[in-house]
């Protein structure tokens, strides 16, 4: 007796439809022929030959879209691709199987409701229409049976699926003992020593020191690998004295830009809405009393300053508050006046003067910029015309009389910057460049063209501590320093656990309250935080930072804050990510069982047949 819902979710029909049609369509992917008709099976359930051929393409072809790059199949099988598919496949075979030993099938009234349901298979009427219903299929490759069975099969799994997996979930523990790890809080307060907390001056290194921490840190003073490249190179700038700007293009251009150029008063302003003007009033006089200040009352009403600033404005975006703003000074508050959002307070930022900028004050700017546009547009054409050079043989060194490029060497690695080091797409240019390239002509950000050639590579070398004495010195004064300062800092914490107060330890103590893991201090090492977490409330340690040390301890340890939204919405993301994880790993445990009890077989032969087919 069949059995099974005839309102299989929708999501499960989609699923199908895009992996069978939308996806697959116009991959070129073609039916393969011969006596073969499937990889294998799992139970009596078959996995067909051209199943796994367009899964394979479909998949190549998703990684393609994402890259942008062409992906040879020995590639992707090196990326486990071919695996990915063949375990998918394997796995809904196997639910096929219980689907069927179980009975369950979906009848043809409903697999019909839900083709009719499709939009790809609906006409310009918007209803179901056998024509363009056949053209998809046959777009895709496919048999309105051999889709229908298809169909018919999926809601079945889903059916299954859903009978076993509705309503899993974790404990709700599970997702507790998550967020309480995540946003659980620490108070804690701590001792910063740094170099001028020094019970003693540093005394002056010796040699031995010296070469001491030479040795220690080789890593320190070692040169990166460096490739010696060669380059031609062709920028905008260095083509403006062969370019000419005509004069009424400067002054075409300068009318375009009259309102960059000639640019009204303006005020930097922030507005304070109140509910009525007996509010505003008490506001202003309490400022102008000094009872209080702009932030304060924007505080107590739950406002940030960026929630009212206005920006920069003219006179017509304050309306008839305009001449009150505009004479006021920098850092008045004037009101109350009159707004859309009722009585309001101003603050004056800032007053930004009016700027007028005459054609020949900007003639050499307008000349500068539209000489380099017009530079970028011939080197675009010149860049033809130096690849083609390239093309006949011609070396580096001789696109410098005959092209017009700076020809240079470098020896490059990821830390220089300087000059064309600079560009991103010299820098990916000089990353991959072998002794066996030949050059050719690359695109800049600035619209400039580049040729490389590279010459050799110099392999990393230690830098004798002569050469490098002053960084030495600077690195051993750097870790004495810590070294004595975490002596002085335990001594402090040693003090503290014979029962000094933390506060009459003679220096000056921070506090932090409700720090979570995710916090940041700004200025202090991510270690003492760390450090914070990993101690009982009461407990002190010494953390070490460069040239610094600190004496830390914990105040209080304090669950995580479920008034914080962030905080709720963050536990109810990490459960539903663990009943996901269930969910998933309940779904493995059943196709593995399912696959063992009735066994696979694959033909490896038909699985090689179709990788030939891609080459």
């Amino acid at each position: 007796m069949a059995r099974g819902s005839s309102t299989i979710s929708k999501s499960a029909v989609w699923v199908l439809l895009s992996l069978l049609i939308l996806g697959l369509g116009g991959f070129g992917v073609t039916n393969l022929s011969g006596n073969v008709q499937s990889i294998g099976r799992v139970g009596d359930q078959e996995i067909a030959i051209d199943t796994y051929a367009r899964e394979l393409q479909q998949e190549i072809r998703a990684i393609e879209a994402q890259t942008r790059q062409p992906l040879p199949l020995t590639e992707a099988r090196d990326l486990g691709v071919d695996r990915a598919v063949l375990t998918r496949l394997v796995t809904t075979a196997a639910l096929d199987h219980e689907t069927a030993s179980l009975g369950i099938s979906v009848g043809d009234e409903t697999v019909a409701q839900q083709i009719r349901d499709i939009p790809a298979f609906q006409g310009l009427s918007g209803g179901f229409d056998r024509n363009t219903y056949k053209f998809a299929l046959d777009r895709a490759g496919l048999t309105e049976a051999r889709f229908e069975q298809q169909l018919r099969r999926e809601t079945a799994r889903s059916a299954l699926q859903g009978a076993l997996l509705q309503g899993v979930a974790m404990p709700p523990l599970y997702g507790d003992t998550l967020i309480n790890y995540v946003a659980e809080r620490r108070d804690f307060s701590f001792i910063r020593l740094d170099a001028t907390a020094l019970s003693a001056p540093l005394p002056t290194p010796t040699e031995a020191q010296l070469q001491a921490y030479h040795d220690e840190n080789q890593a320190k003073f070692t040169t990166p690998q460096q490739k010696t490249i060669t380059y031609a190179w062709l920028s905008p700038e260095a083509m403006l004295d062969q370019i000419d700007v005509p004069e009424e293009a400067l002054r075409s251009e300068y009318e375009a830009r009259l309102d960059t150029y000639n640019t009204p008063e303006r005020r930097l302003v922030e507005r304070l809405g109140f509910a009525d003007q007996a509010a505003a009033q008490t506001a202003a006089d309490a400022i102008a009393a000094g009872a209080t200040d702009f932030e304060a009352l924007a505080a107590q009403r739950g406002l940030s300053l960026s929630d009212i600033d206005m920006g920069d404005v003219l006179p017509a975006d304050l309306g008839v508050a305009a001449e009150a703003v505009f004479a006021a000074e920098a850092g008045a508050v004037v009101g109350p006046l009159d707004s859309p959002v009722g009585p309001a307070l101003f603050r004056v930022n800032a007053v930004l003067a009016a700027q007028s900028t005459s054609f020949d004050e900007a003639r050499d700017e307008l000349r500068t910029e539209l000489a380099i546009d017009r530079a970028r547009r011939l080197i675009e054409t010149r860049a033809t015309e130096i690849d083609g050079l390239l093309a006949g043989g011609a070396t580096l060194e001789e696109l410098q009389s005959e092209a017009g490029m700076k020809v240079a060497t470098i020896n490059w690695s990821p830390e220089v910057t300087d000059g064309i080091a600079g560009f991103a797409g010299f820098r990916q240019a000089a990353d991959a460049v072998t002794s066996e390239d030949f050059p050719t002509v690359e695109m800049l950000d600035d619209g400039g063209v580049f040729a490389l050639r590279l010459d050799g590579v110099i392999a990393p070398q230690l830098q004798p501590l002569d050469s490098v004495r002053d960084a030495v010195v600077a690195g051993w004064q750097t870790q004495e320093t810590t070294a004595r300062l975490q002596v002085q800092a335990q001594a402090l914490a040693d003090q503290a656990n014979a029962g000094t107060e933390f506060t009459a330890l003679g220096q000056p103590v921070t506090r932090e309250a409700g720090q979570t893991r995710q916090g940041f201090i700004p200025g202090v090492p991510r270690a003492l935080l760390q450090q914070a977490f990993a101690l009982e409330t009461g407990g002190l340690a010494v953390v070490a930072g460069p040239a610094e040390a600190y004496v830390l301890r914990l105040d209080a340890i304090l669950p995580p804050d479920t008034e914080d939204e962030a905080v709720a919405e963050l536990a109810a993301r990490l459960q539903a990510e663990a009943d996901q994880a269930m969910t998933e790993d309940l779904f493995r445990a059943l196709a593995a069982d399912i696959q063992e009890r009735v066994g696979i077989t694959l033909d490896q032969a038909a699985i090689n047949a179709v990788h030939a087919n891609f080459q």
